[in-house]
């Protein structure tokens, strides 16, 4: 049974079974009356609009999702990295030995992985859950969630990555750990994964539910491969899509099918974040894939991540432009592990700070006086002339006086030569 949280107000609902299309019930989308505070909260600002470009929009975009205006910042970030081993790597088509993803999490804990460094350095925690690595379970410290579903999984050009009660498994093993940082107060998710071979399930996810060929989603991975692992790998794909297309309808089938407990796991990571409105930053191809799934799940869902990166692979880039998500950064870091989604989140930082911070234009309350030209003979310039209450325009000042007022008439007390 997967505890889902309630609505604003309302009490606990809960899931009778495993029924995706719970999800696409209990997800809203973030507060649009709050955006649109937000945007009329930056037409006042000082700055002129658009002058900051997108972190107007990602600002917004925050109070949106965190329901504010002004928007409170980001303080309590974590990463989140769901780590596995997958059976088609037996094939070489990562640079990194199959079940090699052990040695990946024992660096990321050690701090001698990229992430580690960024994390260190931006002080957010890192988590590491352990879906299905092919290790012993006992290898890590108590630091690594234990969610393992499997040891490894199935090779998905002949066989399935998973059984369905593996896949539900792991999915509702992802919707817990989401459950748990919501309710640690985690303010922003940066998503990631740990693995060998993911890239290549997660080029078929997107081509099965893109309608693409195998070669058009295909890249070279984290580490880049050379062109015959690369052909590897686009045969590898093109077999497991033949396998996948049968069971499009449903998508934990597919994840049994083409997935693994990772990417089941990302999966209903992302979709209970969007149940609780957590915002989410996406990193690589897995991510986008696991994205991709989610989206096909609850259309909503999308509304609550963020891209954070283009990381250069195909499989990427045609999964965000089907969700409508444009990176935040382009550097084409391929690494995985939740860095280039961990790059972006100074730059979050940085709208939210901007969006909330900066002053409004003072409020003004004069208004344009009109200067009727009334008089026979007055010119503009004797109109800007035209005497203050209670004064007595002379002869020499006013031509045409006794016109305009007759004459040896005064204007009386409080009137104006112009006519109001």
């Amino acid at each position: 049974m997967a505890r889902v949280p309630p609505r604003a107000g309302g009490t606990v609902r809960r899931m009778s079974s495993l029924n995706l299309d719970d999800f696409s019930d209990l997800i809203e989308r973030p507060d649009g009356g709050v955006r649109r505070d937000a945007e009329a909260r930056r037409e006042r600002r000082i700055v002129p609009p658009g002058a900051l470009g997108r972190l107007d929009e990602l600002g917004e975009w925050l109070a949106a999702a965190r329901g504010a205006v002004p928007v409170r910042p980001v303080e309590r970030p974590r990463v989140v990295l769901f780590a596995g081993d997958h059976g088609v790597a037996a094939l070489d088509v990562s640079a990194r030995p199959a079940g090699g993803a052990e040695q990946l999490v024992r660096a990321v804990l050690e701090g001698a992985s990229p992430v580690s460094v960024l994390a260190r350095r931006l002080e957010v925690p890192v988590r590491v859950v352990d879906m299905a690595l092919d290790c012993d379970p006992d290898a890590f410290p108590k630091d690594v969630t234990r969610h393992r579903v499997r040891r490894g999984s199935g090779r998905i050009d002949i066989e399935d990555a998973l059984t369905l009660d593996e896949a539900e498994a792991a999915l509702l093993a992802g919707v817990a750990v989401a459950d748990e940082e919501a309710d640690s107060g985690t303010d922003l998710v940066v998503l990631g994964d740990v693995s060998v071979g993911g890239t290549t399930p997660a080029a078929v996810l997107i081509a099965a539910l893109c309608g693409t060929d195998a070669s058009v989603v295909t890249g070279r991975g984290g580490v880049a491969i050379d062109d015959l692992a690369w052909m590897r790998k686009c045969a590898a794909v093109r077999d497991a899509l033949r396998r996948a297309r049968p069971v499009l309808g449903d998508q934990l089938q597919l994840l049994a099918a083409v997935g693994g407990a990772d990417l089941a796991a990302m999966t209903g990571f992302l979709l209970q974040c969007a149940v609780r409105k957590l915002p989410v930053i996406l990193d690589g191809v897995v991510a986008a894939a696991c994205a991709l799934v989610a989206q096909r799940v609850a259309f909503r869902a999308p509304d609550w991540w963020l891209a954070g990166h283009d990381s250069g692979e195909p499989g990427q880039a045609k999964a965000l432009d089907r969700m409508a998500l444009e990176p935040l950064l382009q550097q084409d870091v391929k690494v995985g592990e939740g860095v280039g989604a961990l790059l972006a989140l100074p730059l979050v930082r940085a709208a939210a700070a901007l969006a909330a911070e900066l002053p409004e234009k003072p409020a003004t309350d004069e208004t344009p006086t009109e200067v009727a030209l009334d008089a026979p003979g007055a010119d503009a310039e004797a109109a800007l002339e035209t005497p203050g209450a209670g004064q007595t325009p002379g002869a020499a000042e006013t031509p045409g006086a006794a016109d305009s007022f007759g004459a040896g008439e005064t204007p009386g007390a409080g009137e104006t030569s112009a006519a109001q």
